[in-house]
């Protein structure tokens, strides 16, 4: 039987990253996203709902989400889907679903503005100067 898991998402970021590190050393941020999605019901009216994911990143990609983006910047990601269960303080057996970023994308838009309309791109960069252009490209490895 043949296996596949691929999550892309296109939302903003619900809190700022959380960047730590295991004990190997390896950079690993913690940060939410909000995917919204619209409609329009059978009566004709307008309807939305928000499905809000937890994502984590590894390495690199850790770093650089935690250096350029913050709370309510726009992002692409692309993952799979992973599955974490653990014993809570109390004794309950708890589990939750993460996507794991193994790409992203930077998109321009910043907080409550739409794609392309507000000054600034991700993580406070001018939206004609990306991340590239500010710092060298030599400087971001991705």
């Amino acid at each position: 039987m043949a296996n596949f898991n691929k999550v892309l998402l296109m939302g903003n970021l619900t809190r700022d990253p959380q960047l730590s590190y295991l004990p190997s050393q390896t950079a690993v941020v913690d940060f939410g996203l909000a995917v919204n999605r619209r409609w329009k019901s059978r009566e004709g009216e307008d309807r939305e709902e928000t499905c809000f994911i937890d994502c984590r990143a590894f390495g690199k990609t850790a770093e650089n989400i935690n250096k350029y983006l913050s709370k309510g910047r726009p992002l692409f990601i692309e993952g799979r889907l992973t599955f974490n269960s653990w014993t809570a303080q109390d004794g309950t057996r708890r589990s939750k679903h993460r996507v794991t970023v193994e790409n992203f994308q930077f998109l321009p838009g910043g907080p409550g503005g739409r794609a392309g309309q507000t000054e600034e791109g991700a993580g406070g960069v001018p939206a004609e100067q990306g991340p590239e252009e500010q710092t060298g490209a030599d400087d971001i490895p991705f």
